[in-house]
């Protein structure tokens, strides 16, 4: 069956190894397909990655690196579901995630693996997983919802697909699992389906299935149905079938009967099964694809079968619905996506003519629409009609594909048909049957519109327009109009027919929604009329109008200034300047003239809009000098200010100040520049100072900084109006930091009397000069003088102050600024009084009316330095019997008493207030003695040293630094660079310290001594205190001292003092004697304080005399004792000897280094007395084990089996490690077999040799490491039945069975490891790793069972490593078998062609040839062929068609010179129209002669160098290849060529043809006067016919005359003569025509003029127009031409429905 009359299309829409694909990823696992729009394929090679492929763009795919174990693309929307099982767990995580947002929708972790998942709908994925299935929505935040347990029928099945119903009320699961044991090559199919509301499952076999829905005739509700299909074997006889069968079906109504028909598969598929089902919703067929590429096509509603072919050569493994087309997608796994679609053209026919089913083709023409069945539908209505079926005859006619019966005839045809009495007319059956299938075409609505208006039954058409039941239509709209306008309007807007829908409007006088209407549809209405007639009723509502057509897209169509006039030539203001504010709003340029228009009829009728016009400021182009005047005479002075520009415009309106309003004046200045400004403020003070004085000073105020304030400050002092600038600079005075100002706000304040202005700012500004205020003030003579105060007090002028008001006689404002304003500043006050010589009566006074708030030491500086200090004993006197204590009261009062030498040491020793550093130092000069008592009160270190040196009182100085007791002091007087220091500590020794009764005193002078580093001078002290009978000669601390300090400065008189003094710290001075390696002294003080043990270690660690250390521990006997001199002998290497000792000391703590050491001096007789001592202190693991192995390593076997036996706490496990580490096998043995570890009692007896035991012992440690170690040993020792043994055991384990094999291989023991892996081929646990290693070893060693090892468990075997062993070892036909099998066709191909003899077989060469990925191959197969088949090529050739560029393959056989082999192939390509096949085949068929082939060639493919072909044929002996030259030059286009070559071989005809074609007069003519030359008439006579469009009648009137040939030229001239006879004729019929239309077109003129006079006469005259606006003429343009309803006709445009209509 051709293609193209197929009634299924096959189209390869694209091929995913082309978009860079690799081929290992084209698996069911790997690539996904949930609808038409996307594809999605996981990658992991060479990097983890997901790529999108939109089915819209495909050659553009999107890449990302995702790491996930699936991906599925939702079927809507670019939302990406993945799914990664958890490491370490069989928990999987599912990840939504919205690619184009680039976020994550939603994630949650199963509880167990998801063995499938699919998007059931665009908003719900299925999850299927080993027990049940989970339904998870993308919407919210929800979990995964449980629907149903798989049943038992899907246990250990791959899932396949997992589909809903529409509702989702159905669900079913699919699943394939291994076939039967009779023919395993036949995969079974299991089927679940549930039902949602009855909560039941029900277990069917099926290998695909699917859900449609289906309407059954007389049931409103469509059906769900469910499609399945199977292939089963029973009893050895294969049955397929597929089912349809309805769900749910619904109580009382007509339901869906169950179908059931038989899938055929042709016996080369006998093994085939379906894998995916799809449904033609739109065709209403079923799609069923088998795994091999199989395509069964069934009719829903029948099971009938339409179609059989295979669409791929490839297994397909997915497949999904195109809903679009009908159709559905698949992929194979070469990666082609195929798309198959119903050929409209050619199912129809093709059920009708080869299947014979008229009455399907009849049905699927009906629901498809289809085309095809023309005939038998027109056939079947009249037959029913004949046969009076009306009823049935409607429903056809309804059903009709593409509407074929709902013409006017079949209209016609019903009414004709007589009406029966008590019958419903066969007419309204028709219409009634329409209707419930659909909707009516224009003609049939207006039909049966005109039946129901002539009944009056309105409300119908109502309820079928609201339905969408009718077309709307102008008549239909004509027709209902006569009854209801309202629903007339309806049709007409529905059926776009728009001048009756603006008549309409119209007629309602809703004129707004014509705008809408209008712009909805593109249409333009009379919008100069309209607006007229709306302002003749509403002018409100032609303001709305007006307001609708200025703000219409395109700009309004009635120029502003027309429609301004038409509201003003009715007085209509308001609404005027109402429309001229809105549409003005933009303040555009050109709209200058409106905006001025606008003000000036305003301000002339109502200024106070004009007011608010200008106050909005929203224009900005009108003219602004007219509208100013115009202000002006209005008195809108401010308005009037603010459109000036010239200054004496300004100056004339701005002195009107009664009528300004102040602010509006004051921000008008703001405006002007500032000399214009000033010049207007000069005018205003000049016309009225103090009227105008305010607004002056507010304006200043304003813009101060615009017009400058030295501007300002001039102006006002022009005018000497110190009180402007007073209230000018009082509002500046704030934010300026200009001393000027501040100073002449001050003095303006104080000549207008603003006395309390002027003392608020010298009290609060920082900014005045404060020298220039304080003489303006002392000049001013203010009678106030506490601005004064201010400006002394707070700027350092106090003395003058007290000068001013001293010699101003104002003593009352002295006394209230000492006592008032700052009492702190009295001192100075007093001071210059002093020097002004005020009596001291004022003076006192005026101190003691001050008193504690007085600040003493100033004021007694400034008595001090005047010598006037007795002036304040009284003042000091009063304030120590307030009970003051103050430091610098009592300071002075101190200075007066050592002055008046009245008992001052009484004062210095007794007084807790004064500083004694400024006391002391007031002392010195005085009586130095006097000072060392003050600055000893006040501890001053530093200025009693330096007192005490330069007077040379150092035994002061020395009881002073006893007594202190302070180490920094100790450290200064006793540094070397004081010159003093020995002085100092003479006087210490001597006299300080034996004066002395406190510890801490001498502690603090030894420690100072030691700490300056001065030990001899330190032990002479010590001596004199510790040695000479002291109250401090028994002091614990000194006798350690002195021992210390001998050791550090004299070692000699350390052994002296050790047996002289007895209270000291023995433990603490012998270690530093130690640490002074002073060994003998260390030791007798050690043993003097009884400290044996640290007197052993000095014998030990420092004397390093063991002898004596024994000897000294066999006199005291401590076990402390020994426990240190066993260390030091263990250390030593005497290592019997330090085991005696600790087990004299009963001391087991160092048990590790004494097994350590016995270890390594090999004494484990002495170890085993030692542990056993041990075992009876403590419970350590490491003695009990030591122990074991000390018996082990002296061969005390018994004692070990004894030992344990007893309860011990021994690592067993570790001592038999290490017993077996160290070759002590029977030890070992004995452990292992205690603590059962069979693991290493099976190596241990292998060591011994005892292979048996080993074998039972690996069998029940089952440790595969143990089987390979017993199994190793076993083969070594040649113990090859239980090495196989053993070995059975280990293979199972993928891992091991490698070593195993190289073991067994290694030692040439190929035979028996071949008997083991064939007895491991019937283990329970059989992996695949066995088969492949089985597969190896016979291909290296018994060659003759690899092909059938290889056909038996090819899918059990690792094919690559078996092709690497295979490669190796040159098995090239078992080589190519695997390819094949592994689906890498290209190295199957490539072997076969290297290694032919062995490997080739035709049919098995074809197969792998078309499937071979590298198009060299191709090229490569066809030299192979060449070579070495030559009689096959052609058939190869055939199959590659499809595949090879065929011109390639043209030069490859043209080259080897052999280009006829392969004419079939050619002839069979050409078609493709391919340039070196088509001059290949014409150069053979030139060789042939044969000219049949050649002609049809080249009229069929013209892909080919005609010149060059015509130039080869054109010499050629025989005529027909002439022709043929000749024929190619006419189709080239060298007629001249063509017709001599048709000339030379009298071949006359063509020549005619060849001019005919050409179009060239001058070939014609020529040939012409050749067919005279010639003497051929007959020619002559034929040229003139066959050329008769291109031949001028004159010249063949001519040649026919000249040569005698009239008569055979007469017929020529009669046709001449009847044609222009006829073009003349329909000349003068449309000459007459265009006059008419002229004539037409001059009275619609006239007419279109008279309508324009008659729109004139309705306007008069109003405001005059602007010159030349554009579309305007002499005020207003002519309107445009009427149609109906005064409404021009519009274009057919679409209009979208309206919302209220």
């Amino acid at each position: 069956m051709a293609a193209a009359s197929a009634p299924i299309t096959m189209k390869e829409v694209l091929t995913l190894p082309s978009i860079g694909i690799n081929s290992q990823f084209i698996t069911f696992t790997h690539v996904t397909m949930e609808s038409d729009k996307y594809i999605c394929v996981r990658e992991t090679a060479p990097q983890n990655s997901v790529v999108i492929i939109d089915m819209n763009m495909p050659m553009q795919p999107l890449r990302r690196p995702i790491t996930a174990d699936s991906a599925l693309m939702n079927p809507n929307s670019r939302i990406l579901a993945l799914k990664a099982q958890l490491p370490g767990t069989t928990q999987d995580h599912l990840q939504i995630f919205n690619i184009e947002l680039k976020s994550k929708m939603k994630s949650h972790q199963m509880p167990e693996q998801v063995v499938f998942w699919k998007w059931i709908s665009p908003k719900m994925l299925g999850l299927v997983t080993q027990t049940s299935v989970y339904h998870w929505s993308i919407e919210g935040d929800s979990e995964p919802v449980k629907m149903f347990e798989r049943t038992a029928n899907l246990v250990n099945n791959q899932i396949i697909n997992y589909k809903c119903d529409p509702s989702e009320k159905w669900l079913v699961l699919i699943g394939i699992a291994p076939g039967s044991p009779e023919r395993p090559q036949l995969v079974k199919g299991n089927m679940q389906l549930f039902s949602v509301d009855q909560q039941r499952s029900q277990a069917l076999e099926a290998h695909a299935a699917s859900f449609a829905s289906f309407k059954v005739p007389g049931n409103e509700n469509p059906s769900t149905l469910i499609c399945f299909a199977s292939k089963s074997t029973n009893a050895g006889q294969i049955t397929s079938k597929l089912h349809v069968i309805e769900l749910g079906a619904q109580p009382g109504k007509p339901s869906f009967t169950k179908k059931q028909a038989d899938l055929f598969f042709p016996p080369d598929f006998a093994d085939d099964f379906p894998v995916a089902m799809q449904i033609s919703h739109k065709y209403s067929l079923i799609y069923v694809i088998t795994k091999l590429g199989l395509l069964f096509v069934y009719d829903l509603e029948m099971a009938t079968a339409v179609y059989r072919n295979r669409i791929s050569p490839d297994p397909i493994f997915l497949t999904t619905e195109a809903s679009s087309v009908g159709g559905f997608y698949a992929v194979n796994r070469r990666g082609q996506v195929l798309l198959a679609t119903v050929n409209e053209a050619t199912i129809v026919p093709f059920v009708s003519g080869q299947l014979n089913n008229l009455e399907l083709a009849v049905n699927l023409a009906k629901r498809g629409n289809l085309p095809g069945a023309e005939n038998l539908v027109v056939q079947r209505f009249q037959e029913l009609f004949a046969q009076t079926k009306y009823k049935e005859a409607a429903e056809l006619a309804a059903e009709s594909p593409q509407g074929l019966l709902r013409t006017p005839d079949t209209v016609a045809k019903f009414q004709s048909v007589p009406v029966q009495a008590g019958q419903t007319p066969p007419l309204l059956q028709y219409f009634g049957t329409l209707l419930t299938r659909g909707k009516l075409n224009a003609f049939e609505s207006l039909e049966l519109s005109r039946l129901v208006v002539n009944q009056n039954k309105k409300n119908l058409l109502e309820n079928w327009l609201a339905e969408d039941k009718l077309e709307c239509s102008e008549e239909l709209g004509d027709l209902v109009k006569t009854v209801d306008n309202d629903l007339a309007l309806k049709i007409y807007i529905k059926a776009r027919a728009t001048p009756k829908v603006v008549a309409a409007f119209a007629e309602r006088r809703e004129f707004d929604k014509i705008l809408i209407y209008s712009k909805q549809v593109g249409y333009t209405p009379d919008y100069l009329f309209l607006l007229q007639t709306i302002l003749r009723s509403d002018p409100q509502g032609a303001v709305n109008f007006a307001l609708m057509m200025s703000q219409m897209e395109g700009g309004c169509p009635i120029d502003y200034n027309t429609i301004t006039d038409l509201f003003l030539q009715r007085n209509l203001i308001r609404e005027a300047t109402a429309f001229l504010l809105d549409v003005l709003k933009p303040n555009l340029p050109e709209h200058g003239f409106l905006q001025t228009k606008v003000l000036e009829i305003n301000l002339v009728t109502f200024p106070n809009v004009a007011d608010a016009i200008l106050a909005n400021g929203m224009f900005g182009h009108y003219d602004r000098p007219r509208i100013a005047q115009l202000c002006e005479k209005a008195g809108l002075f401010v308005r009037a200010l603010q459109h000036y520009t010239e200054l004496p415009d300004i100056k004339r309106v701005i002195v009107n100040t009664h009528a300004i309003e102040p602010q509006s004046l004051v921000e008008f200045f703001g405006t002007l520049s500032k000399e214009w400004a000033l010049e207007c403020m000069k005018d205003l003070l000049l016309v009225n100072l103090r009227g105008n004085l305010q607004i002056i000073v507010q304006t200043a105020k304003e813009y101060c900084e615009q017009l400058g304030i030295d501007a300002c400050i001039k102006l006002f002092e022009q005018f000497k109006s110190y009180e402007g600038l007073y209230f000018f600079l009082g509002s500046y005075l704030s934010s300026s930091e200009d001393p000027d100002i501040h100073f002449k706000y001050i003095e303006a304040a104080a000549k207008t009397g603003q006395i309390k202005e002027v003392e608020r700012v010298t009290r609060e500004s920082n900014f005045y000069d404060a020298e220039k205020t304080k003489n303006f003030l002392m000049e001013a003579k203010l009678p106030d003088a506490r601005p004064l105060i201010n400006v002394c007090d707070r700027f350092g002028f106090v003395p003058d102050l007290t000068h001013y008001l001293y010699s101003n006689n104002m003593l009352r404002y002295i006394e209230g600024y000492v006592q008032k304003v700052n009492p702190g500043n009295a001192p100075l006050v007093v001071g210059q009084l002093l020097d002004d010589e005020c009596p001291e009566d004022f003076i006192k006074g005026l101190i003691l009316s001050v008193r504690s708030l007085l600040p003493v030491e100033p004021l007694v500086d400034e008595c001090e330095k005047r010598n006037r200090l007795r002036l304040l004993t009284q003042f000091l006197e009063h304030l120590v019997s307030e009970g003051s204590q103050d430091v610098h009261v009592h300071n002075a009062l101190g200075k007066i008493i050592i002055d008046s030498n009245n008992n001052p040491e009484h004062f210095l020793t007794t007084n807790p207030y004064y500083d004694s550093r400024v006391v002391g130092k007031y002392c010195e000069k005085r009586d130095p003695t006097l000072a060392v008592v003050a600055y000893r009160r006040g501890q001053c270190d530093d200025e009693l040293i330096n007192v005490t040196n330069k007077n040379s009182l150092f035994k002061l100085q020395a009881r002073y630094v006893v007594e202190r007791m302070d180490g920094d002091l100790w450290e200064k007087v006793l540094s070397p660079d004081n010159e003093y220091r020995r002085q100092l500590i003479d006087q210490v020794v001597s006299t300080a310290l034996p004066e002395s009764k406190s510890p801490e005193q001498v502690s603090a002078a030894v420690k100072a001594f030691m700490t300056a580093d001065l030990p001899h001078e330190l032990i002479e002290l010590l001596e004199k205190i510790v040695l000479q009978n002291s109250a401090f000669s028994g002091n614990f601390n000194l006798q350690n001292l002195l021992i210390l300090t001998a050791i550090k400065a004299d070692p000699s008189r350390v052994m002296d003092y050790i047996n002289r003094l007895d209270n000291f710290d023995g433990p603490a001075v012998g270690e530093v004697a130690v640490e002074a390696q002073l060994y003998e002294e260390a030791f007798a003080i050690f043993k003097k304080f009884n400290l044996n043990v640290q007197a052993v270690n000095v014998l030990l660690d420092n004397i390093q005399s063991i002898e004596r250390a024994v000897e000294f521990a066999f006199r005291v006997e401590e076990d402390a004792v020994w426990s240190q001199v066993a260390k030091a002998q263990l250390r030593e290497g005497l290592v019997s000897e330090a085991i005696e000792s600790f087990i004299r000391a009963e001391d087991a703590t160092e048990f590790l280094d004494v097994i350590r050491a016995a270890a390594n001096a090999n004494v484990y007789h002495d170890l085993v007395r030692y542990l056993l001592m041990v075992r009876q202190k403590t419970k350590e693991p490491k003695v009990d084990s030591e122990l074991i192995y000390a018996y082990a390593k002296i061969d005390r076997l018994g004692d070990i089996e004894e030992f344990i036996l007893m309860p011990n706490v021994a690592n067993l496990q570790n001592v038999g490690d290490r017993l077996y580490d160290e070759a002590l096998y029977e030890a070992a043995k004995i452990i292992f077999a205690f603590i059962s570890n069979w693991a290493k009692l099976a190596v241990t007896l292998v060591k011994l040799r005892q292979f048996q035991g080993a074998v039972d012992a690996a069998r029940k440690a089952n440790s595969s490491k143990t089987w390979k170690e017993v199994c190793f040993a076993c083969v070594d020792a040649e113990e090859f039945r239980l090495a196989q043994i053993c070995g059975l055991n280990i293979i199972i384990q993928v891992d091991d069975l490698e070593e195993v094999s190289d073991y067994y291989q290694n030692r040439g023991c190929f035979n028996e490891l071949i008997n083991l892996m064939e007895s491991g081929l019937g283990l329970e646990r059989a992996h695949m790793g066995i088969f492949t290693e089985l597969g190896v070893l016979y291909a290296r060693y018994r060659t003759e069972k690899l092909m059938e090892h290889i056909k038996l468990f090819s899918t059990r075997l690792n094919i690559p490593k078996l092709i690497r062993a295979c490669d190796e070892q040159q098995h090239w036909m078992e080589l190519t078998y695997l390819y094949i099998q592994y689906d890498e066709f290209d190295n199957a191909a490539t072997t076969i062609m290297n290694h032919s003899p062995e490997a080739w077989d035709h049919m098995q060469f074809k197969d792998v040839s078309v499937k071979v990925a590298n198009v060299e191959l191709y090229y490569k197969a066809v030299h192979f062929y060449l070579q070495e088949h030559p009689d096959l090529i052609n058939d190869l050739l055939n199959v590659l068609a499809l595949r090879v560029d065929h011109t390639r393959v043209v030069d490859i056989m043209r080259k080897a010179g052999y280009l006829h082999l392969i004419k079939p192939y050619m002839v069979a390509v050409q078609s493709n129209n391919v340039s070196a096949v088509n001059e290949a085949l014409n150069e053979i068929y030139v060789q042939e002669e044969d000219y049949d082939r050649l002609r049809e060639s080249i009229d069929m493919h013209d892909n080919f160098d005609q010149i060059g072909l015509a130039q080869k044929v054109e010499k050629h002996e025989l005529l027909e290849m002439r022709r043929i030259a000749a024929y190619i030059y006419k189709k080239a286009g060298r007629w001249k060529q063509s017709i001599a070559l048709s000339k030379k071989d009298n071949l006359y005809k063509d020549a005619m043809e060849t001019c005919s074609q050409s179009g060239d007069r001058e070939l014609s003519e020529e040939l012409l006067v050749y067919f005279i030359e010639q003497g051929k008439k007959e020619c002559f006579a034929s040229c003139l016919f066959v050329c008769y469009d291109l031949i001028r009648p004159d010249v063949a009137l001519e040649l026919a005359w000249m040569n005698n040939m009239i008569d055979f030229a007469f017929p020529y001239l009669l046709q001449f003569i009847r044609e222009y006879t006829s073009k003349v004729d329909e000349l003068v019929k449309d000459r007459i025509e265009a006059r008419s239309e002229v004539k037409a077109k001059e009275q619609e003129e006239k007419d279109m003029v008279a309508q324009q006079n008659m729109y004139a006469q309705l306007l008069p005259l109003a405001l005059p127009a602007p010159p030349s606006m554009p579309g305007m003429g002499g005020g207003y343009g002519p309107p445009p031409p009427m149609g109906g309803m005064g409404m021009p006709p519009m274009p057919p445009f679409g209009m979208p429905p309206m919302g209220s209509y």
